[in-house]
């Protein structure tokens, strides 16, 4: 399958705008500190074209912020019945504003997969806890070795 060619530049950018027009009326400080934050090591992935390290922290950094975003959405949502009609408006305006990011926000990942990809990292993610190592080795017969062989 082949993705449009999206520039990382982009995908900060449209993130960065949708979390300042997103925090003008209804979400907390939390929201704002850790989209931002996400989006500081995407710049750091753009300045440093070569590392592999700064687009997969910008990918865990989204993929955290999705879950993060649809708690802080869950919880601040309701409008209060008091508002006047112009802060009604900047109210749905930037609620539209923090859903829209969040939508976008899996599609940004797909994206900064690709790159994670294309930039030399791996297809997977290896999570190799050493327990075929452990299971497998016959000298560790006694408790002694395997207490050993966790200390090192």
């Amino acid at each position: 399958m082949e993705i449009p060619a999206i520039n990382l530049k982009a995908i900060v950018l449209v993130h960065w705008l949708l979390t300042v027009w997103g925090c003008m009326a209804w979400l907390p400080p939390s929201y704002a500190w850790g989209n931002f934050s996400v989006l500081a090591v995407g710049v750091w992935a753009i300045a440093q074209r070569d590392s592999i390290d700064a687009v997969l922290m910008f990918l865990i950094g989204i993929a955290v912020t999705i879950l993060t975003d649809i708690i802080h959405f869950g919880i601040y949502y309701p409008l209060p019945e008091g508002l006047s009609e112009m802060n009604r408006d900047t109210f749905r305006f930037s609620a539209g504003m923090a859903i829209l990011g969040l939508v976008l926000k899996p599609v940004s990942c797909f994206i900064i997969y690709q790159m994670y990809r294309e930039r030399g990292g791996d297809y997977n993610v290896n999570f190799d806890l050493c327990l075929d190592t452990i299971l497998s080795r016959s000298s560790m017969d006694n408790s002694f070795d395997v207490m050993a062989w966790f200390m090192l």
